[in-house]
């Protein structure tokens, strides 16, 4: 069962090579049957079908749950060859399966894909769970674990065992069989919810897009800004209307081009409010449900909170930690947007704007790296226009 950071940089490599072709022949009733002889083992999007991948995930689990069990029930002593090293080359056909469907879920899903990922988030969980809460597996790892002074393993081995018992410990393989029973059920919820959650805020994001009909509106918008705005509205069947979709963070790129205020409120308005309308897209209590069982799983896992057990295999370690780290920067960053504020403020007074900063006048984006003034000064001509 490869690793996930493997997995993901495997996802980036096939995706980006997905456009070579594989001949027809290769074709067959699975294409994740066998692994893809594109560079890279890239998936061969040509041969793949909506309808290809939950039968798919059907075979892909049932496979690896075989794979596995051979393993846990392997009467020879547990070696890193027969227990961590057959783990890690287990799960071949889910890891093709998954990095190709969820590939194409977050870039391009559709009404199939989705409910795919509805039905099988729970499965991936529960058989997640058989792997993770199998105790006959978790005794060779452990067994492993105790003696690994003595194993006179590589420095890359050791990291790997350290890795799978942490995570093992991590997932719940010390609980109790009761225990482990409500972990499996807590779990599966989990999966449901935030699967549930993703697929809300992505058709929220798709609903909330600002549709205009006064081009006169979209002043400042370069052509090819417009010319994507009219053809993201004729893709709708909207006609004579441009469509300013929505991106997938709070401050809207367009807000550093658009000169009218009005555009740019509701613009910023319908990024903001997105997945807030009390409609089916609505995810606060999405929200408040995944909290809820979050706080649950981490009590039966022996933490005071979900944080503390999320963050107990990262690098912060703990809430206070991460806590700390924000609480320190929270000084220098308000003082630096507070001194951004005065200077874009001191733009809008000159220019007789008679209004306060705003945050849609504002490209107030945290990862940017450019000096306060060069925030505002490219909008200075457009501060005011309304």
């Amino acid at each position: 069962m490869a690793h996930p950071l493997f997995r993901a940089a495997l996802l980036m490599a096939g995706s980006a090579l997905a456009a070579f072709a594989v001949p027809a022949a290769a074709q067959t009733a699975n294409p994740f049957a066998a692994p893809s002889t594109l560079p890279f083992q890239a998936p061969p999007f040509n041969l793949i079908h909506d309808s290809d991948y939950a039968p798919a995930f059907e075979t892909a689990m049932a496979q690896h749950l075989a794979e596995v069990r051979k393993i846990a029930d392997n009467p020879a002593a547990p070696t890193f060859d027969n227990t961590i090293g057959a783990l890690e080359t287990s799960g071949r056909m889910l890891d093709r399966v998954s990095l190709a469907f969820f590939g194409v879920v977050q870039a391009n899903t559709n009404d199939v894909l989705d409910k795919v990922q509805a039905d099988v988030s729970p499965k991936l969980a529960q058989h997640q769970d058989a792997i993770n809460l199998d105790p006959k597996l978790f005794a060779r790892i452990k067994t492993l674990w105790e003696r690994r002074a003595s194993l006179k393993l590589t420095a890359e081995q050791t990291q790997v065992l350290t890795i799978y018992y942490r995570s093992f410990v991590h997932a719940g393989a010390q609980l109790g069989s009761a225990d482990k029973a409500k972990l499996k059920a807590l779990n599966t919820q989990l999966a449901g919810l935030e699967t549930s959650y993703q697929q809300k805020l992505l058709a929220a994001a798709k609903a909330g897009a600002l549709a205009m009909t006064d081009p006169a509106k979209l002043a400042g918008l370069s052509e090819g800004e417009l010319a994507a705005a009219a053809q993201a509205a004729a893709e709708r069947k909207l006609e004579k209307q441009w469509l300013l979709v929505l991106q997938n963070t709070t401050q809207q790129p367009l807000l550093q081009s658009l000169k009218d205020r009005d555009t740019r409120q509701a613009l910023f308005d319908a990024s903001w409010t997105r997945a807030e309308k009390s409609d089916g897209n609505d995810t606060r209590q999405t929200i408040s449900r995944l909290a809820k069982v979050r706080a649950e799983q981490a009590k039966l896992l022996g933490y005071p909170n979900y944080a503390a057990w999320k963050l107990q295999n990262q690098m912060a370690k703990t809430p206070d930690a991460a806590l700390s780290f924000m609480r320190n920067i929270v000084p220098a960053a308000t003082a630096r947007a507070e001194r951004e504020a005065k200077d874009i403020q001191a733009v809008i007074d000159q220019q007789k704007g008679d209004f306060k900063v705003q945050a849609w006048d504002w490209q107030s984006t945290p990862n940017r790296c450019a000096r306060p003034s060069t925030i505002w000064t490219s909008r200075r001509s457009s501060l005011t226009s309304s």
